[in-house]
Order: structure tokens, then sequence, then C-alpha cells
């Protein structure tokens, strides 16, 4: 199953004529949480990452927020290939937050905030998100 979704994924963003052309104007802009919650490495680089990262970079949202949460923080923690691909992410534009009850629990507070990623209680945020109408997608 794992597979077919990275490969629809694949599939669905190549389709899209690989620039922010690929979008009518009058579907452009809005906001994007990006939810990461998984801690498979695969889930990362082949999908979550991938999406949100082009998601800015293409204009299809003007704001894309990632919010790590549970397992992803560990990951994003330890791998080198991560952490270099949302360092990448955050020069682009992309906001990076993360669930300080979760980042806690893994004892990676602090690494996450070395990252550049804003560590802090994150239901009330998530909550008004949810309020505010943006997109959320959640790996």
């Amino acid at each position: 199953m794992r597979r077919l979704t990275l490969a629809l994924v694949a599939a669905i963003m190549l389709a899209g004529g690989g620039g922010a052309a690929a979008l009518p104007a009058e579907n452009k802009g809005g906001r994007l949480a990006v939810l990461w919650t998984s801690g498979d490495p695969e889930v990362a680089h082949g999908v979550c990452l991938m999406y949100a990262h082009a998601a800015k970079k293409r204009g299809w949202f003007n704001e894309v927020l990632l919010i790590v949460w549970g397992p992803s923080a560990r990951l994003l923690a330890a791998d080198k290939d991560v952490q270099a691909k949302v360092k990448e992410m955050a020069a682009d534009g992309v906001e990076l937050q993360a669930c300080k009850a979760c980042s806690d629990s893994y004892g990676v507070s602090g690494r996450l905030a070395e990252l550049g990623v804003e560590v802090k209680s994150m239901g009330e945020p998530l909550t008004q998100i949810l309020k505010d109408g943006w997109h959320v997608l959640t790996f």
C-alpha cells in the first residue's frame, strides 16, 4: 500500500507540469499546514517533505507550515538526510514548528530548536489553524 501511495503522489506531481504555471491563477494562494506525524523515513522523503516543499516552491500555496508532531520529531532529530531536506525547505520559505509535548517526550526539543524549528505547545495553534480554514494534510 505504501508503495502505491508514493507512486500515486509522484505521478500526480509529475503530471502537474513541474511548475507553478500548472495551476490557474485563481487556484493559487491559500495556506497549507502539513501535519507530519510519521516516523518512517520513506514517508518523510517520498511524500511528506517532497509535497510540502513543492507546494511552497511552486506557489501552490502562499503559506506552507510543516508541523512536526509525534514520531516525526525523533526522526528529524536523528536523520541527517531528513535534516538537510528540512533546512532546504526552510530556506525556501516553509515555516517549521514542532509540538513541544511530543519532542519533549522523545528528548529532542533542544535538537529541533538547533535545526531552526520553532518548538512550542501546538494544541491551541493547530486548533486555530483548523478553525481558520487552512488546508491541512497529514502524513
